[in-house]
């Protein structure tokens, strides 16, 4: 699997998050939405990366950081295509953003995710990677459809 920063411009990785966020609003409340468009994500204090499997090619996920402050980063924009699902792709992605959030010098990264059935798989994975549940972070508020999640990093 080849992981490539700032792949925004790329139509299938465009498709791509316009699938999450199209399901993000099936399953959550517009309220409890926090997922990034593509001008979002393109913004200041973003960094994107899109994994690609190999040799084929292929489309497998996406993931982002966003910079809260020099020593705390927040995951955003998680999402394994429908064709690479059950091959560790987030996983992958995951242990990608910890590494670029270690080398920046961050001591936290935190996340946000629902607390839908839909986002039991997302819960399990950060669970595995060291993440705990935390109070909201940077401009988060209170949100019953919401869980917060940080790990100490260093």
């Amino acid at each position: 699997m080849r992981i490539t920063e700032g792949t925004l411009d790329h139509p299938v990785v465009q498709e791509l998050i316009l699938e999450h966020l199209r399901d993000m609003h099936a399953t959550s409340p517009p309220e409890s939405i926090h997922a990034l468009d593509l001008d979002a994500l393109a913004g200041p204090g973003m960094t994107f990366w899109s994994a690609w499997l190999e040799p084929e090619e292929v489309l497998a996920g996406c993931g982002a950081l966003k910079e809260l402050d020099p020593a705390h980063g927040e995951i955003k924009t998680m999402r394994t295509s429908v064709a690479a699902r059950g091959r560790g792709v987030a996983s992958t992605m995951v242990e990608h953003l910890l590494s670029v959030a270690s080398a920046r010098g961050y001591t936290r990264l935190s996340l946000e995710t629902g607390v839908e059935d839909y986002f039991a798989a997302a819960r399990r994975l950060y669970r595995r990677h060291g993440f705990t549940e935390c109070p909201p972070f940077g401009a988060y508020v209170p949100d019953p459809n919401s869980v917060f999640m940080t790990r100490v990093l260093g």
